[in-house]
Order: structure tokens, then sequence, then C-alpha cells
């Protein structure tokens, strides 16, 4: 996985995509954040069933667009869709994984894990308020540490994407001024910064620029061996990036109350979690034309929630709880039919 890491931050202006066959049987598209772990199940599924996958790492905003066009078996976003726009589709949306967001940077002498931020001093950063490494606001937060009178480089997504929704969300929660002038969503207006497409993009422009941040997933981040940063959560706990923090995040996510499971974890209350969590949707057509198709993409997952999660853990993903494991199985039953409107699960 190591190699695999390191390649897609060469290819940094690349569209992603594994394939575990020379034909492969199903076709995704979308989220970039779920691309490492979605690779492992498939290269794993392929092994076990002889089944293979095709899935294009092209971002959130690219795979609900290609699921609508009905151009692949299902689609992938860390942004999920409200009920309203589920409904008009013909759309059904279930989780899939759940993983953490984290800031990058790159400054001499600034170890992974080592500086502190918080959402407001980023989002001052995203708007172009703050733009010295050695700003006050930067230094009150880390004290002691040698801080350059460098420019800061902002590096932000250039396609629409769900770690752009789970980055700009936690900023609008945090920064007052950045929920106003720039929002959250999968694609919005910057302000300042330069972007890149997908998580290898703006990785790749974060590592070839002195004093650039940036964000990816923490997955990416940790295999690639990029300096991340502690956050300040909701209750005020500057807090590292791990496995429990993002369960402690979901802990209380209530998701029967929420059309289509959507629900955003993004900073959620408690000491110890992290508050760039997100979860990663699978978007379907309730009404399969191929129902042998959807079946395959049904199995997929099944098999993933009951054979993957140690992989998932092995990539810093959290599996999904049991309890919510049955609540996805139930809405497949419910919502998943062939063209005869028979229940394809």
């Amino acid at each position: 996985m190591k190699q695999l890491f390191t390649s897609l931050v060469i290819g940094a202006t690349a569209a992603v995509a594994f394939s575990t066959a020379a034909a492969a049987d199903l076709t995704g598209a979308g989220a970039t954040f779920p691309y490492p772990i979605y690779a492992k199940w498939a290269e794993s599924y392929k092994a076990a069933t002889g089944n293979g996958l095709n899935y294009q790492s092209v971002g959130s905003g690219a795979g609900v667009k290609q699921i609508k066009a009905k151009t692949v078996d299902f689609g992938a976003t860390d942004s999920p869709l409200k009920g309203d726009e589920l409904d008009a589709e013909g759309l059904t949306q279930f989780p899939a994984i759940m993983g953490g967001v984290v800031a990058i940077v790159n400054l001499d002498g600034v170890t992974p894990g080592a500086m502190k931020l918080t959402g407001q001093v980023i989002g001052d950063i995203y708007l172009g308020k703050i733009t010295k490494w050695n700003a006050a606001e930067i230094t009150a937060l880390n004290p002691g540490m040698k801080l350059p009178n460098d420019e800061i480089t902002v590096v932000h997504r250039a396609d629409g994407s769900g770690t752009s929704f789970l980055w700009t969300d936690y900023l609008s929660k945090t920064n007052p001024e950045f929920k106003t002038k720039v929002g959250a969503g999968t694609a919005v207006k910057w302000v300042v910064g330069v972007g890149g497409k997908g998580n290898e993009g703006v990785a790749a422009n974060v590592q070839r620029i002195k004093g650039a941040i940036g964000y990816v997933e923490w997955a990416f981040a940790k295999k690639n061996k990029i300096a991340h940063t502690q956050l300040k959560n909701k209750d005020g706990q500057f807090v590292q990036p791990d496995d429990d923090n993002f369960k402690a995040a979901a802990a209380n996510a209530e998701w029967t109350k929420t059309p289509g499971f959507g629900v955003v974890l993004t900073d959620q209350a408690g000491k110890t979690s992290w508050p760039i969590t997100g979860v990663s949707f699978i978007l379907m057509h309730k009404t399969q034309a191929d129902a042998a198709k959807g079946k395959e993409v049904v199995k997929f997952f099944d098999w993933a929630f009951k054979n993957g999660g140690a992989a998932a853990a092995d990539l810093d993903y959290v599996p999904l709880p049991a309890s919510v494991v049955k609540l996805v199985q139930d809405s497949w039953k419910a919502n998943l039919k062939d063209a005869s409107g028979k229940a394809i699960y």
C-alpha cells in the first residue's frame, strides 16, 4: 500500500482508478476520501470471489453526476444528498465507511502532529487574512515552536469534492466570517490559493511548495508521511486524528432520523472527537435496469461490511457499527428493486 500511495502523489493530475480485472465487472466513481479502502476491498473481493471492480477516484461531484447519468453502477460521495434530491433522481443512499480529514503543512522542522491549529485560524488563513506562518494567531497556539516568516500558500481542491465539503463545513461552523464569505459545499468560490485535483493533487502541491497548507483524508496523509496538524475540537481540546477519535465523533450520530442516512459528523461534541470526521456514502438507482449488476454491487458492500473491518482499521478508517450495517441492509431490501419491482437483496 505504501507504494500505491506514493504513486498517487506522483500522478497528481491523473484521474485515479483501480481495476481488479482486465475487464471489470462493476464500475463506480466518485469520492477520493474512501479510495484507499475501496481499492483494498476490491483486491480482496476479487481474490475471494473472482469478481472485478473498477472505481474511478474523481471526486464526489463527478461521482454524483455519473450516477445520475447512469454511466456507472454506483456513485460515491462524502457530501450526502438530501432527501428531496434523492427522491427527484430516484436514488437511494447508504453509508459505507467513516474516516477523517486533516490539515497538512510543509514547514521545515515541523513534524507530523506537532503544530496546533483551530478552525478560526485556518478559516482566516483560507480567507487570506493570516498570510505569514509566524503570525501572532499561530504563534499563540504553538509556544516554543520556531515558525518562519514565510508566506502561507493556501492549497484547496480544484474539483467538486466531498473532502472539500467536510473541510468547508468544519470551517463554517468554527469561523463565522468564513461561513458568510465562502460557506460549505463540495465546490465553493475560494478567496485565495491554488487548486489541486483529488487528494493526490492537493498533497502534491503542498509537498512541492514550502509554506503550503492544504487538506486531505487522514489515511492518505499518514501513508505518505505528510505533516498533519492537531485541531481544536468543539470541547476545546487539541486532538490528533486516529480511529478512536473518529469513533468518538460518530458515537451520537442519529442515522435513522436523517433521510438517506445523511449525517454530517463535523465539529461534534466530545473531549476526544476529531472535528473533521466524515462518512462516505454510496448512491444507487432504486430501480436497477440491470438487476444482476445491482445485486453484485450490494454483494460487494455486504462482503466488505462482513469481511473488510480489519483492512479498514489498517488504513485508519472506521468500519460501520453492526447496528448501522443492519439498517443499511434493511434499506437495501426496502429500496433496491429490479425493473419488475422485485427486491434484489
